[in-house]
């Protein structure tokens, strides 16, 4: 008894609006994970072709109109009149196949062993808005993958050599061919013996396993440029993993983060900080000590100046990452009022109140500002 077909869309995943590109991705990806070579499930072989049979529909936009207006036995589906194999121009499932698995198209394929391009590594670094405002050179350690010196990455034993695969007769792969109702087919596999390799090591190096590769720790110097923000990424060419087979190296990607500060709080290339200044310095103003990136300052505050005003420091911030700018330092004033007064102190600011027409607690009712304001004498 036939089973009832799964709606194509959602064996790819995708939604009926999807885009070519949104199905030729999730295709990608599907296939990678079920493909009979690499997902050894009972399932896996039925559940591959079941996303190919999908993404050949969906892929083609004249059956894709079909198949939304029909269904999956419309026009184009096997036994119905005038279906047809792949001669309509779509795309062939065959060739995303080998995109997935290879990084080419089948008809760029020339048989030779496929090399595998090394992966890209990451490392986190931890600086502080000191380094941040200057730049720093740093030197990072990492593990990765390197070519083994014995055996120069090819796995064989010093004075062996690998021999063609018997199976794929040094082609990396493996050829099926059908004959079917609507024709001849025929597909390629990785050969399973050497795993696309297309040649067998006999006698493996002994100090790789045959890998060809070994890890390593590896030391790079890195220049982290002025301006630098958390989350900004380095890429350094061809620093990654050694690449299989004689494949390119991958790179390495270093991923900045900046330290909070206990004085300073950023904000793109400004800075902020908050002064402490008593109610004398407040009231006459004066020139203050203020702290920046890298030692201290002095700043002239105004006589009268108010609890939270902000002074800008100009050119006391950060560079940014061009060097172009220069952003500014904002200093934010907080007026410290005293917990504790001598006598001598309360006297003298008991005259001073006197003087504003201010109540004391041990002054005359009536003599204080708001009285005066709301005529209450």
């Amino acid at each position: 008894m036939a089973t009832e077909s799964r709606d194509y869309y959602d064996v790819l995943g995708v939604s009926r609006t999807a885009s070519a590109e949104e199905m030729k991705r999730a295709y990608r990806n599907l296939a990678k994970k079920y493909h009979p070579d690499i997902n050894k499930a009972a399932n896996a072989a039925d559940k591959f072709k079941e996303i190919q049979a999908a993404y050949d529909t969906l892929s083609d936009e004249g059956k894709r109109k079909q198949y939304d207006r029909y269904g999956a036995d419309g026009p184009g589906a096997a036994g119905f009149p005038g279906a047809g194999g792949f001669e309509s121009g779509g795309a062939s499932p065959f060739g995303d196949i080998f995109d997935a698995f290879f990084g080419q198209q089948a008809g760029g394929r020339t048989g030779a062993p496929t090399v595998v391009r090394g992966d890209d590594l990451r490392e986190d670094i931890e600086l502080t808005l000191e380094e941040v405002a200057t730049g720093v050179d740093k030197v990072v350690k990492f593990p990765r993958m390197e070519t083994c010196d014995t055996c120069h990455g090819n796995g064989a034993k010093p004075g062996t050599s690998a021999d063609d695969c018997p199976q794929c007769k040094g082609a990396g792969q493996v050829r099926h061919i059908q004959n079917t109702l609507l024709g001849r087919f025929e597909t390629a596999q990785t050969c399973p013996r050497c795993r696309g390799m297309g040649k067998i090591i006999v006698s493996p190096c002994v100090t790789c396993n045959g890998s060809g590769r070994l890890r390593k720790m590896r030391e790079r110097g890195i220049k982290i440029p002025a301006g630098a923000e958390t989350g900004h990424k380095l890429r350094v060419v061809g620093e990654g993993d050694a690449g299989e087979r004689g494949g390119p190296s991958g790179d390495l990607y270093i991923v900045i983060y900046v330290r909070d500060h206990e004085v300073f709080e950023r904000r793109g290339t400004d800075i902020y900080c908050e002064v402490p200044v008593s109610i004398v310095q407040a009231a006459l103003g004066g020139t203050i000590p203020v702290p920046i990136l890298g030692g201290m300052d002095e700043l002239k505050i105004t006589e009268g100046t108010q609890p939270g005003q902000v002074y800008n420091l100009r050119g006391k911030g950060l560079t940014d990452v061009y060097g172009r700018n220069k952003g500014d330092e904002h200093v934010i004033i907080k007026v410290e009022v005293p917990r504790k007064l001598t006598s001598e102190q309360r006297e003298l600011l008991k005259q001073f109140a006197a003087t504003t027409g201010e109540k004391t607690h041990d002054a005359p009712e009536g003599t204080n500002i708001l009285g005066r304001i709301f005529g209450k004498h």
